[in-house]
């Protein structure tokens, strides 16, 4: 996998001051998209072991309230596998900080049925997930007005809430999912 960037001090993609991580790689091709260049999966730079361990040691700070992934596309089967050590690593070393990722794939339709390659990895990934944005950004639905979003059909899901009732749950925007 390779990433296009990491923010150490991200505001815009999730609630406080986080860490986000741009993976590269997207089918999607949003109209409209604001990362166009992060569609070619060999944008960027290699995502390594000390990329993953720079974004942990950026994390480990008092006013990080978490790490957000986007991109791209983090569920991307090829990114997921990346990506999937990370979360183990992050979950274990801040279980008191949340994790937040931008996917233009819908929750039910896409990833519950296990489209998305490795059912196994997929599941997981979902499971160390506290809120996911999904849904493609459809230029017609833009509003710079949504709070974490950026067109109205993307949905800000609690994904703990969410599988454990097996339901769609909304994030409720305290801050914690």
């Amino acid at each position: 996998m390779n990433y296009a960037a990491i923010k150490t001090h991200d505001i815009a993609n999730g609630p406080g001051v986080r860490v986000s991580l741009f993976v590269s790689g997207c089918t999607h091709h949003c109209e409209g998209c604001f990362n166009p260049e992060t569609w070619d999966f060999h944008y960027g730079q290699p995502y390594t072991a000390e990329t993953e361990q720079e974004i942990l040691d950026a994390c480990d700070k008092p006013y990080i309230r978490g790490l957000s992934l986007l991109g791209g596309e983090p569920f991307e089967p090829a990114n997921q596998k990346a990506l999937l050590p990370l979360l183990r690593r992050f979950r274990e070393r801040f279980p008191d900080k949340t994790v937040w990722c931008y996917s233009g794939y819908n929750y039910e339709l896409d990833m519950l049925t296990g489209q998305l390659g490795d059912w196994a990895v997929t599941k997981e990934m979902l499971g160390l997930l506290d809120v996911l944005v999904d849904g493609e950004f459809v230029q017609d639905q833009k509003d710079l007005n949504l709070r974490f979003r950026g067109s109205a059909n993307q949905r800000i899901i609690d994904v703990p809430r969410s599988l454990e009732h097996d339901q769609v749950l909304w994030w409720d925007g305290s801050g914690q999912p």
